[in-house]
């Protein structure tokens, strides 16, 4: 063995290396998004290329200048903000102005992300708080739900299965022949496939699974916050339906529940990295949702869910860190030395 060989290398953290970079992941998220983008085109026509072209360039030209004001470094080779264009144009209706979509990227690249530092330094995520500006700032434009695959002929608008489905539970009938009594209401099976009114990115389930499946596979994220978000609205509903199991589909499957919860809720920087906050971060992510959808008067509550938790992240990071080993628990009332 030679003298270099026995030498110690001493360098500082991380000394865990690892092939995945900010610029792989978010490439790999691009993936993901992109069986919703074709399902989106499918079913909503060409506009929503336009749509997406508008939410990504102006999420990548608002960073740019953003940054060269700042006097920082350029970051467009990460390809966050790609995703956050996508995902602002996942949370919008194909019926939607092109200078609305430009205002929610300008919104949520400048003061959401790089007044905040830049990637990694936001408290929120950046593409819910585009459509929550969006939603407060234009609620008419953001409800103009269009009929899927009425591009080809005429365009025809209508409510959203969720919308319908909360005025039967205010009703108090979620009954079988209560949900299938309402005019044009999508089968089941078009709900998976997307043949139903709503923002670009939700309608499809199958495009929205697939893309959770190859996260899965790539391990971009993990299935616990997916998991247990889904499966608090899945239990609520189900009680709140009285074990009604087509209520419980058309909740899981109507909305942006599936969006928010794989692409959206699983954000790295807003959410706990530990597992137990993990299940309490997604625990109450459900549970808003649910309580939004049965008792608020927005149809919808999965945007604010997740703002809302995206916020308690750092109390719940707080509560539920594992203590370094040997550590002691200070005593309440104990004289500080």
């Amino acid at each position: 063995m030679s003298n270099e060989e026995k030498l110690l290398v001493v360098s500082p953290s991380p000394h865990v290396r690892s092939a995945a970079t900010v610029t792989r992941i978010m490439f790999d998220v691009i993936v993901a998004c992109v069986p919703s983008l074709i399902a989106a085109v499918i079913l909503f026509g060409y506009r929503v290329l336009a749509i997406t072209a508008v939410s990504v360039g102006t999420c990548m030209l608002a960073e740019w200048v953003c940054r060269k004001v700042m006097k920082r470094h350029n970051t467009l080779g990460d390809l966050s903000a790609v995703v956050t264009g996508l995902l602002i144009a996942f949370n919008v209706p194909v019926s939607i102005k092109l200078w609305m979509v430009a205002f929610a990227g300008i919104v949520a690249i400048v003061v959401v992300k790089q007044f905040f530092g830049g990637i990694g330094m936001n408290f929120v995520n950046p593409a819910l708080i585009g459509r929550i500006v969006l939603l407060a700032s234009f609620p008419t434009a953001m409800s103009n739900w269009v009929q899927p695959l009425s591009w080809r002929t005429d365009v025809v608008t209508t409510a959203s299965p969720l919308a319908e489905i909360g005025n039967l539970y205010k009703a108090g009938d979620v009954s079988k022949s209560a949900i299938y009594s309402i005019d044009n209401m999508p089968s089941l099976l078009d709900m998976l496939l997307g043949k139903r009114s709503g923002s670009l990115g939700e309608v499809c389930a199958l495009a929205l699974l697939i893309g959770l499946a190859y996260l899965l596979i790539r391990k971009v994220i993990k299935p616990t916050i997916p998991f247990f978000y889904i499966g608090t609205v899945a239990v609520i509903m189900l009680i709140a339906g009285k074990f009604n199991f087509v209520f419980l589909a058309y909740e899981l499957m109507a909305g942006g529940l599936l969006l928010g919860a794989i692409f959206m809720a699983t954000d790295y920087t807003t959410s706990p990295v530990n597992f137990r906050g993990q299940i309490v971060y997604a625990i109450g992510c459900g549970l808003i949702t649910a309580l939004i959808r049965l008792f608020g008067s927005l149809p919808e509550g999965v945007s604010f869910a997740i703002i809302i938790m995206n916020i308690l992240t750092p109390h719940i990071e707080n509560f539920t860190s594992p203590k370094p080993f040997g550590s002691e628990k200070k005593k309440k009332g104990a004289d500080e030395k």
